[in-house]
């Protein structure tokens, strides 16, 4: 990757030109501006008109936005090693890569945003046709905020046989586009019909399950079921967006459009974060809703903290991320308890695990260690999958997969995409899972998902609908 001096878009793109008909093979260049502040969702709104492939993403902290615009280039995986398919072909990218930034901010750049399914293995795809099994892009326009500031990206493969005044324009056309957008029009969806997918036939699942765990084929296994909506009209996906982002605190706002069908939702559940090194991943599990009262809300706390079976649930999510950061890291440090984590309609139990990552191994490299975690999948981690694969009644897709962002700076961040909803045009289709063990109670656990159902249910219209 090579950084060059302060060039203007027209010069760096006549190079890039000149140097692609030199070696008779495409260039990618990448040029960082410092805009005035801008608004992500009308950033987010204008790129409908520009391109059906859009990225949001907004970390839980709350102090990093991206949006992502088109494509200038996408990674996407063969092989089963997917994960490290991937990082060779970001690497790839990178070595023919162009790139002005003047300012080194993390999630500017060239940066990689998108995600993987759950269980690349699942041969159905439907409803997920749009959506690759790994599937990162790297934006033609990309607008970060961050430390208070806004930076617009422009990325863009030169291929020999482009027409140089044909770039500049079309470049330049997009970006007034993105950054003068008129003011949009806030529509939530209304809920035409509700379907509940096979309910009883998933509960007998569960019922089933349990048995399976006390005859001794595994210890744990998460098993989720499908919601499915229609609406009076297209949903607009930027009104989703902002709501998600106004009710739910401290989780990850993010929506990944592909070929117009939109993957979106707001999860509380790190799986890494990679910061100068420095790593940081979350054990998420165990549930139990918020209170009416704040000493209800404190009974109900310590009703969690109590319990065994989520005190279990828990323990096996922090044993094996522990282990698989140890794979690649130094200097893990792990509480010696939980502590509790409250959203606006759940609190769970969270203890987070913090390292220094070993040099020659990358994000990725701890995705693909940690993926699926206990909370997602179950124990041990074959035996579930092989039994979500046979015995769930519906298709995750990039249900319960990794989803964020990297850059070339290896700064970068997952999450697992739970509390979300595949949304195309009027229809949608709502994912919760929980976590099953021998003492599960098929009952309370399908109660459990429709308290996890709530958060997209009340930004798609469903507040009066009763599961």
């Amino acid at each position: 990757m090579l950084h060059t001096k302060a060039p203007q878009l027209e010069e760096m793109i006549g190079e890039a030109l000149q140097k692609a008909h030199h070696l008779g093979e495409p260039l990618f260049i990448s040029i960082v501006e410092h805009i005035d502040d801008q608004d992500p969702y009308q950033f987010f709104e204008a790129g409908l008109d520009i391109d059906q492939h859009r990225s949001f993403w907004q970390s839980a902290e709350n102090d990093l936005t991206m949006v992502g615009v088109g494509k200038a280039s996408q990674l996407y995986a063969k092989s089963r090693q997917r994960f490290r398919e991937v990082q060779s072909l970001w690497g790839e990218l990178q070595e023919k890569a162009f790139v002005h930034d003047n300012y080194n901010q993390k999630g500017t750049g060239m940066v990689a945003l998108g995600g993987f399914s759950f269980d690349p293995e699942k041969q159905e795809k439907t409803p997920w046709d749009n959506f690759s099994d790994s599937q990162m892009t790297i934006p033609a326009f990309l607008l970060t905020k961050v430390d208070g500031q806004s930076y617009l990206t422009i990325n863009a493969m030169i291929f020999p046989e482009d027409h140089y005044q044909q770039i500049i324009t079309q470049i330049k056309d997009h970006k007034h586009r993105l950054l003068h957008q008129g003011e949009w029009t806030h529509s939530l969806p209304f809920i035409d019909q509700l379907y509940e997918m096979v309910p009883e036939a998933w509960k007998r699942s569960v019922k089933q399950a349990t048995e399976d765990i006390k005859a001794g084929l595994m210890e744990k296994v998460v098993l989720a079921r499908e919601v499915r909506l229609t609406f009076k009209g297209d949903a607009h996906i930027t009104s989703v967006l902002k709501a998600l982002a106004q009710t739910q605190p401290n989780s990850y706002i993010f929506c990944y459009e592909s070929e117009g069908s939109h993957f979106i939702g707001a999860t509380p559940e790190r799986l890494a974060k990679l910061d100068d090194r420095e790593l940081v991943s979350t054990c998420l599990a165990g549930t139990i809703p918020r209170g009416l009262s704040e000493e209800e809300d404190q009974k109900l706390g310590e009703e969690l903290l109590n319990d065994p079976k989520n005190r279990q649930e828990h323990q096996f999510v922090v044993e094996m991320i522990k282990e698989a950061v140890e794979a690649c890291s130094r200097k893990v440090e792990v509480p010696d308890g939980p502590v509790l984590y409250p959203l606006r309609n759940l609190q769970h139990l969270y203890t987070p695990v913090k390292a220094v990552l070993d040099e020659g191994y990358t994000l990725l490299d701890v995705i693909a260690k940690l993926h699926p975690t206990p909370a997602l999948g179950g124990l041990p981690q074959k035996v579930a999958v092989d039994y979500i694969r046979t015995h769930e009644t519906l298709n995750r897709g990039w249900y319960a997969g990794p989803i964020g962002w990297f850059d070339a700076q290896d700064n970068g961040e997952f999450a697992v995409a739970i509390r979300s909803a595949l949304i195309q045009k009027d229809e949608a289709s709502l994912f919760a899972g929980c976590g099953v063990v021998e003492d599960s109670d098929p009952e309370a656990e399908y109660e459990e998902t429709a308290v996890k159902l709530k958060p997209m249910m009340s930004v798609l219209g469903g507040s009066e609908w009763d599961m």
